[in-house]
């Protein structure tokens, strides 16, 4: 059977920036244009969110304050255990070497309005808008990569910086909450090859 995803990637472009997207974690010295920046930014904020309350923010991080984080948070992986500690340190090192970061950070509006307009039980109103904040971060996230990577420009999710999310909420200088990910972004230092992805038959079931 042909596969229809490989059949279409020469002639569709979304198809073709969803293939070649990579997690690069080491970055060149280039900078990143406020343009392309802009652009990343737009495309994330046309991400589908529950009820259209688009309950991310995007927060900058660029020179002297962005190595702040960076070295926040490596100062921050001697209070955990070797495994958690290894991947906080490498997030410091992928933020250091990026000439940007984009940290996003869901607002909570969602969950504080979806607990007062549905008349059941605030802990299980909670709970589903806080999936669905996260839902709609995500999507956001997915979005700004895929830009990314569209225009020339590398990425990475980092999500174990949640290990210490009150930490970096207050670094921003932020309420508590939740945020979803820093993606460091730029120029990648190297190509690679992605990793290898499970055939849709172990992963697709039809009923």
């Amino acid at each position: 059977m042909i596969n229809e995803f490989e059949k279409y990637l020469s002639k569709n472009e979304t198809l073709i920036s969803i293939k070649n997207r990579r997690s690069t974690r080491e970055f060149t010295d280039q900078q990143v244009s406020d343009e392309d920046i802009q652009t990343i930014l737009c495309a994330a904020n046309q991400a589908p969110s529950a009820h259209n309350q688009q309950s991310w923010k995007f927060i900058i991080l660029k020179g002297e304050r962005k190595n702040d984080l960076a070295n926040f948070v490596c100062s921050k992986a001697k209070d955990f255990p070797r495994p958690s500690s290894i991947l906080l340190r490498m997030a410091s090192r992928s933020i250091a070497s990026a000439p940007v970061a984009i940290a996003v950070v869901n607002t909570g509006e969602l969950m504080q309005r979806g607990t007062e307009l549905f008349k059941v039980d605030k802990n299980k109103a909670y709970d589903f808008f806080r999936i669905m904040e996260i839902q709609s971060s995500a999507a956001a996230v997915q979005n700004l990569m895929l830009a990314a990577c569209s225009i020339g420009l590398a990425s990475v999710w980092l999500g174990i910086l949640v290990l210490v999310t009150k930490e970096v909420l207050h670094f921003f200088g932020e309420p508590d909450g939740e945020f979803m990910a820093i993606i460091p972004v730029g120029y990648a230092l190297k190509s690679g090859k992605g990793p290898l992805k499970k055939p849709l038959e172990q992963v697709v079931k039809y009923l």
